[in-house]
């Protein structure tokens, strides 16, 4: 896959997890080259140490003019990098994605509300010649799939990358695991369901929150048995969505069940307690032995925890781990703070297991 120049948009959120598009971009991306984040509370930073720490060399700018001024390469496109309350477009943003067409910049944009429909912007990109691609735009009918059974033909090891919750870095734990076996010498491949795993450059996958419901289980379908009649993996890993339980987001039996998932690697915050943006409602999220217990009646074994340690201290986060690992007995990581290496054996004998 040949790379192409682009810029992310963050307008002000690069710092919360309003902006988990933008984060796994900066953090890799085999689509796109990140050459700037436009950003004007945190411009002069590098987007990495911003993140986490890391220095990335991916500059923050203020502005989009600001960015194409300063960058030497030619940008080839804009990306909405922020998931905005409802999906909607803000008038803020339309003003920027307005000011990056001006600039001659396609646009990415993997919210809900489509650009191609804002009638302003849509004019002006047919006038300069400039694309704008809306990744959420949903598939026609004649390309969609109902679930066939094929996925019985799918030999190797399926791992369903689940959570308790919806924004716990499911998407980034789904790569990463993707990413140490593949450091490890197994050809392993990624089932992106959402936007961001379309951008990050996952070639097998559909939108999950885009999907007429009667076409999701087959279209989970057709992307694992297409992914692995193409490629033939030694493990697919499927990105999760949401959480089987959350009441404004739930992700069905499907990643379990029209998968048929072998096992599942389940992620975590301990510091939440509620659904997130759900605090007025009495719903809680259940405890992880409970999940498991869940999980295990769909179909599939719970073959380690992974941990998210926002709003912990990395102290905090691991002494969590150790109590879960204790606890229900199977390995429990903290994937940002310690990398992926410790699950390497377990999912190696899975795939033994398979052959």
């Amino acid at each position: 896959m040949q790379k192409t120049n682009a810029i992310v948009i963050t307008g002000g959120y690069l710092d919360t997890s309003n902006a988990k598009t933008a984060h796994g971009l900066i953090r890799g991306t085999d689509r796109f080259n990140i050459l700037g984040i436009i950003d004007h509370k945190h411009a002069g930073k590098d987007a990495g140490e911003m993140l986490d720490g890391k220095k990335r060399n991916i500059p923050i700018f203020s502005s989009i003019s600001d960015a194409v001024e300063k960058v030497k390469d030619k940008i080839q496109y804009a990306i909405i990098g922020v998931a905005t309350k409802g999906g909607v477009i803000p008038e803020s943003l339309q003003l920027m994605l307005k000011e990056a067409l001006e600039n001659n910049l396609s646009i990415v944009n993997g919210l809900h509300d489509h650009v191609s429909d804002h009638e302003e912007l849509a004019s002006l990109a047919k006038a300069k010649g400039l694309e704008i691609i809306d990744v959420r735009k949903p598939k026609k009918f004649k390309d969609l799939h109902f679930w066939s059974g094929k996925i019985a033909e799918v030999k190797c090891l399926k791992v369903a990358v689940l959570g308790t919750d919806c924004a716990l870095g499911k998407r980034t734990t789904t790569r990463f695991l993707m990413e140490a076996m593949q450091q490890a010498g197994y050809k392993a491949e990624m089932i992106y369901t959402g936007q961001t795993g379309w951008m990050q450059g996952a070639k097998y996958g559909f939108i999950f929150d885009s999907t007429l419901n009667d076409f999701i289980s087959g279209e989970m379908e057709h992307a694992i048995w297409q992914c692995y009649t193409e490629q033939k993996p030694d493990v697919i890993f499927i990105e999760g969505q949401s959480s089987l339980r959350n009441p404004s987001g739930p992700a069905g039996s499907e990643w379990i069940v029209s998968a048929a998932a072998d096992a599942v690697v389940l992620q975590h915050n301990p510091a939440r307690k509620q659904y997130k943006d759900l605090e007025f409602y009495p719903a809680y999220i259940p405890a992880l032995k409970e999940e498991i217990e869940l999980i295990k009646i769909y179909g599939a074994p719970t073959i380690a925890i992974t941990i998210n340690s926002a709003k912990m201290t990395p102290d905090e986060a691991r002494k969590s781990a150790s109590q879960y690992e204790a606890e229900l007995t199977i390995p429990t990581v903290l994937p940002l703070e310690d990398g992926l290496d410790k699950l390497i054996p377990v999912l190696k004998q899975w795939i033994e297991s398979k052959k």
